[in-house]
């Protein structure tokens, strides 16, 4: 098996499904108890959040959620509540996941102004949208930190810098909220100035179901659930021990050596990349053919994605003719199911309806090789031969 859909959803490490085994087990105990077993599973609770703490920019505070919706749901719902009294603006991105894009469509049925900034041919945010956009009524920008699509590293840096000095000049406060779902564990965070960050442990290779939200010191927003006061009182509901434990140890390894990762994982994608373009004609890029691997570099494409559109083959086609080689590919996201439409992020690229349906999204972790790219690249070439001329969207 090659599997190449590590932005859907990640294998998990074995080292967290043992100590997930292990915390379910002998830590069963509820955190909240005051007895001996509610103790020992605090404790538990304690050292993952630690652990997860440490992946963040220091000072801020992590909140465990079911996972990246739920964060995203979180920062904007929450975020919008708490200075609503400032003004009605939100800012977002034409690319967004629909866990962003979705939320801000209901706030906007609720008389919220809702701007969405465009992208451009490479999948990169406008800064000068941005910077015409701010004003006074603006309260919060929500722009991702890599898309889930094409791997576009977008220019959050910059843009958090000039949203918190637009707010400075103007006496008011905007939050700056990223989604940081697919830049975990891939591009170091901790030197960031962000607000707020959602993440999801099943995209670095920890267990699925449970997500965090980093919220910066001085950053207070009203609870998003009511009930027994966990997570400070902010999210209410007994944890899940074992996924939280899951997802600290995840987080450590992920964010342990991650310079040293990622030059691996931009070898096996350079050498997936050119092996493809070697071998079959007519194919372009979604994204820019530049890696990168740091907040400074907006616009390049982080390590992890390739996403390639194949004139006159229909993506979904060569994704199910792969899987019969045990080759897992994707058109695009998996987040939200059964989507037939055409991908919102390459049609605000300005794609063709055909440059879209020929896409296909290559996805790599920790655990792919070069050898494996051999391997897919030679049943790619052959399966795109075949279908051209045959015809496939005949």
């Amino acid at each position: 098996m090659i599997y190449l859909d590590n932005s859907s959803t990640t294998k998990q490490f074995s080292e967290v499904t043992r100590l997930m085994a292990d915390v379910a087990e002998n830590n069963f105990g509820n955190p909240s108890s005051l007895h001996q077993l509610g103790y020992e599973s605090s404790n538990v609770l304690r050292k993952a959040i630690a652990q997860i703490d440490a992946c963040f920019p220091s000072g801020g505070r992590t909140i465990v959620t079911s996972c990246g919706t739920e964060s995203d749901n979180m920062a904007l719902v929450s975020g919008s509540a708490k200075l609503k009294r400032q003004g009605r603006k939100i800012i977002t991105t034409a690319v967004e996941h629909p866990a962003v894009l979705r939320t801000v469509e209901r706030l906007k049925e609720e008389g919220w102004d809702i701007v969405l900034l465009p992208v451009d041919n490479e999948g990169t945010s406008s800064i000068e949208a941005l910077e015409a956009e701010l004003d006074e009524n603006t309260v919060l920008v929500s722009m991702m930190t890599v898309n889930n699509e094409t791997g576009t590293i977008q220019p959050v840096k910059k843009a958090c810098t000039m949203v918190h000095n637009f707010a400075k000049e103007h006496g008011t406060r905007i939050f700056f909220h990223t989604d940081g779902v697919q830049a975990f564990g891939k591009i170091d965070l901790r030197n960031s100035d962000f607000d707020l960050i959602s993440i999801s442990a099943h995209k670095f290779h920890g267990p699925k179901g449970i997500g965090a939200l980093y919220m910066k010191n001085g950053v207070n927003l009203p609870p998003f659930i009511m009930g027994g006061g966990q997570e400070r009182g902010f999210r209410s509901g007994t944890e899940n021990v074992p996924g939280i434990a899951g997802m600290g140890l995840a987080a450590q390894m992920s964010c342990t050596d991650m310079d040293e990762k990622n030059k691996k994982l931009s070898e096996v994608n350079n050498y997936l990349y050119n092996g493809l373009k070697a071998n079959i004609k007519d194919i372009f890029i979604n994204g820019s053919e530049t890696i990168g691997t740091s907040l400074d570099e907006p616009g390049s494409r982080c390590p992890s994605l390739l996403n390639i559109s194949f004139e006159g083959v229909r993506g979904e086609v060569l994704l199910h003719t792969l899987e019969q080689d045990e080759i897992y590919v994707s058109t695009g996201s998996a987040c939200h199911s059964n989507n037939t439409g055409d991908s919102h992020v390459l049609t605000a690229m300005g794609r063709k309806h055909k440059e879209i349906e020929g896409a296909v999204r290559f996805s790599l972790g920790q655990f792919n090789t070069v050898e494996e790219m051999d391997v897919a690249i030679d049943r790619t070439a052959k399966a795109v031969e075949r279908f051209r001329r045959l015809g496939s969207f005949r």
